[in-house]
């Protein structure tokens, strides 16, 4: 059978969002203008980005059995998305703070995984057949490293593509970086995981190069307003942002992004064509308010990028 779809690890939080003109300091009281009670978690916004951009995509994690861990379900029904999900009673389901400057749009958060956290190698193995059968398997850092892992090397035994999102930034062992065929860290996690301080594209390829040394396949970094950079020992390309219209929330437009590449990857698209596609499901992103929520769908994506190559 031929391997298909995009299988994916991480974790599902209830994300808390609150917009306001700063963040409070220690003993401060603020008046926000906003608040929204959604979906999020790295693992399950890109599970939506990749379905939502036409992959066919399982979910690998934990919930509780609470109100939150049932909403979660329900999305990946309504998302058409298949899960490994088993749900825990003697724990609560993840949750997240968010916080959303109101001029800019910029964030800063606090994850708690909850139930996620106690993800083990076990659950991993419940779910083997999954990984061995995609086409593309993506892990990131909210679920503990050594499950994560483990998981990647059972996707590179079975020649399963890997991509592995190091975000948050955390310390990590060496031997993960051999078996990611890409690494797709922002600017701040290059700079935690290399050492490297990325400020340009011109650091951002040392920074690369570092992930290279340490045994990446291909890292690609993400610039922010800057936009990507894929680079490999074959090739440095600069993927520019789309100019979609006024940002209106940058939550997820990381995962936005991982999750359309993974997607355009498991379809057998080149990398530098994969990177296009993922900064257009970005692109969009920001232009909408939530994490999941702000996902967009398959047509839309095709038609921003209807007519351009998009490589600087």
């Amino acid at each position: 059978m031929a391997k298909a779809g995009v299988a994916i690890l991480g974790i599902y939080a209830a994300d808390l969002a609150f917009t306001a003109p700063r963040q409070p300091i220690i003993g401060e009281t603020l008046i926000g203008s906003q608040f929204t009670l959604g979906p999020g978690g790295k693992g399950s916004n890109q599970s939506v980005a990749a379905a939502r951009a036409g992959a066919k995509v399982t979910f690998i994690s934990r919930l509780g059995k609470d109100a939150f861990g049932d909403n979660a379900l329900a999305m990946y029904a309504r998302e058409g998305i298949a899960t490994r999900v088993p749900q825990d009673e003697n724990a609560s389901t993840g949750a997240a703070y968010i916080f959303l400057e109101e001029a800019t749009g910029n964030n800063a958060i606090i994850v708690v995984p909850g139930a996620a956290g106690m993800i083990t190698t076990r659950d991993v193995d419940d779910a083997q057949d999954v990984i061995e059968n995609s086409a593309v398997f993506m892990t990131q850092l909210e679920t503990p490293s050594a499950v994560g892992l483990h998981a990647l090397k059972i996707a590179k035994a079975a020649g399963v593509i890997t991509i592995f999102n190091p975000a948050p930034a955390a310390a990590l062992p060496d031997e993960i970086y051999t078996y990611c065929d890409y690494a797709t860290p922002n600017e701040s996690e290059a700079s935690m995981l290399t050492g490297v301080a990325v400020t340009d594209l011109a650091s951002a390829r040392k920074a690369a190069d570092g992930l290279l040394a340490k045994g990446v396949g291909c890292a690609l970094i993400t610039l922010g307003g800057q936009g990507s950079l894929l680079h490999s020992k074959t090739q440095s390309i600069h993927i520019p942002i789309f100019n979609t219209g006024k940002v209106i929330d940058t939550t997820g437009a990381g995962d936005a992004f991982n999750g359309g590449f993974a997607t355009a990857i498991a379809r057998g698209e080149k990398p530098e064509t994969a990177a296009v596609f993922g900064s257009a499901v970005a692109g969009i992103s920001v232009t909408r308010r939530g994490t999941a929520p702000s996902m967009p769908r398959l047509g839309e994506v095709e038609a921003l990028l209807k007519g351009t190559s998009h490589l600087g």
